[in-house]
């Protein structure tokens, strides 16, 4: 799949913000808007550019805890792999939830109201699904960088 300097721009300015204008996009990136209208097109088409959405300050939603919580497998069959990760969409207050090479097999990343909730989400939710084994929470003090999107260089 070819993304080319055009597209790598447009891609890292939309990163920055996805709703910047088609005219402002077209004059950063130097080609007619209809231009940029097409290669937009196209990188959604074949899901280079897989959606638009608003960043959220989950402190400011009252969400004023977030954690990772790290999951060990208790079994590692195939069924119950796919039941746990299942599962785990359906838990509200998990962002994230990876699945990992190394000490852990699975890393969620979770927001909750307080220690409370983060602690029943825990222990009644992510140790209540199938095949959990064990899992080690570590809150989260403060973010030093948050998600600043895939990095994109000019290459290519």
């Amino acid at each position: 799949m070819d993304v080319d300097r055009i597209d790598r721009k447009i891609l890292r300015l939309m990163q920055q913000n996805a709703r910047i204008k088609n005219v402002d996009l077209a004059r950063e990136v130097g080609v007619a808007q209809s231009t940029v209208l097409e290669r937009v097109r196209r990188l959604e088409e074949r899901g280079v550019i897989k959606g638009y959405r608003a960043i959220l300050d989950p402190e400011k939603l009252g969400l004023s805890i977030q954690a990772f919580v790290s999951v060990t497998m208790q079994r590692h069959e195939a069924d119950v792999i796919r039941r746990f990760e299942g599962g785990v969409k359906k838990i509200r207050g998990v962002r994230a939830c990876y699945h990992l090479t190394g000490r852990f097999d699975y890393l969620l990343h979770v927001v909750a109201r307080d220690l409370e909730e983060l602690g029943k989400i825990v222990k009644s939710k992510i140790a209540a699904l199938d095949g959990y084994g064990r899992s080690e929470t570590f809150v989260i003090f403060s973010e030093i960088k948050g998600d600043e999107g895939i990095p994109i260089t000019n290459k290519k």
